[in-house]
């Protein structure tokens, strides 16, 4: 990993705090400048060389052009550690750094994904990987948040879920800067990760219907029908389900099936253009989640006996080759049924 600073803009008046952010994509980025206008002296390890050198020149142009970043060097003892790494990288960035992680602060996972091959989430490989007197620490961090908004200082609002009310209070804390971001806390770390991961795959469908030309009806519909999807997955892992009403769940499943900020949303309109996957792949930087979460998502349904059609369409219109119009007639076509609620029924 490569190591650049940024530093606190002057005029923060919140308290000061040190904070680690591993990563150096877009959100990464993003969550760093919200940290140094909170007052925190923030430091930054990028994966790559010529990130880190655009990021010391003042602009991360690969992934966040356009935004100007300040820099000052922090101290190394840190108060927080926020892992920007997208899921299926995530567990060798673990593997390879046990030893050196910051011991006795929050770490908090940022990615919204399920990893392939093993259908864990973020929190359970943290769980599965570092030593057991960091678990304490472990929070999650979910909600509608596109990075450039988090740049401009607009309003946004997220929330962050752990085991120990504590920690997500302490990190909560931390990520508010009482103007334009704001954390709420929740106990339902499975819920808020299966809502954070599944929204990406639903936002490909969005994107889909978007680039075929349909209108407001049929994303609302994809919406609502995916958010009982998705709660039904959470609940059958552990979630009490009500999270899918809140910021991880509605909030961020409407932000991302609307818009093409969306990297989820973009993949799903061009499919429907009639672009492979790998054409798709091969013309970005940026990581579109959601892509390989539908894999980790149809493994986790069918050991789960979840039914989740949309997210299989998903799957099949990505790796079949299955054209989304077809796709599309093909779930309008199933059985019809009552409409039974969220979690129970299809």
């Amino acid at each position: 990993m490569m190591q650049i600073d940024v530093g606190t803009p002057p005029g923060s008046h919140a308290p000061p705090s040190r904070a680690l952010v591993v990563g150096d994509g877009a959100f990464a980025m993003a969550m760093g400048t919200a940290m140094a206008r909170r007052g925190s002296s923030v430091r930054i390890l990028c994966h790559t060389a010529n990130v880190r050198d655009e990021i010391n020149s003042g602009e991360n142009k690969t992934y966040l052009p356009g935004h100007k970043v300040h820099r000052e060097a922090c101290a190394p003892d840190v108060q927080l550690v926020l892992l920007v790494i997208p899921t299926q990288f995530l567990r060798k960035f673990l593997v390879a750094n046990l030893a050196s992680m910051p011991v006795g602060c929050p770490i908090v996972a940022c990615a919204k994904g399920i990893e392939i091959g093993t259908a864990e989430t973020p929190y359970e490989m943290m769980i599965g990987e570092l030593p057991g007197k960091y678990h304490k620490h472990f929070a999650v961090l979910a909600g509608p948040s596109f990075a450039a908004e988090i740049m401009e200082g607009q309003p946004t609002n997220v929330v962050v879920a752990s085991q120990s009310s504590e920690v997500a209070n302490k990190v909560a804390q931390y990520v508010s800067d009482g103007s334009s971001l704001r954390a709420y806390v929740s106990d339902d770390v499975h819920g808020i990760e299966i809502a954070g991961a599944v929204k990406n795959v639903l936002a490909i469908a969005s994107g889909a219907l978007d680039g075929l030309n349909f209108g407001n009806n049929a994303r609302a519909a994809l919406v609502c029908r995916g958010l009982a999807e998705l709660t039904r997955l959470a609940v059958a892992t552990g979630s009490n389900g009500r999270s899918m009403a809140g910021l991880a769940g509605v909030g961020d499943l409407m932000l991302t099936c609307s818009s093409s900020l969306s990297r989820n949303f973009t993949v799903g309109k061009k499919l429907a253009s009639g672009m492979s996957l790998d054409e798709i792949s091969g013309g970005t930087n940026a990581v579109a989640e959601g892509v390989a979460t539908a894999k980790s998502v149809r493994v986790l349904a069918e050991k789960l006996n979840v039914e989740m059609p949309i997210c299989e369409a998903v799957y099949q219109c990505l790796y079949e080759g299955k054209p989304p119009i077809e796709a599309l007639a093909e779930l309008q076509a199933r059985p019809l049924g009552a409409e039974t609620g969220l979690v129970a029924g299809d």
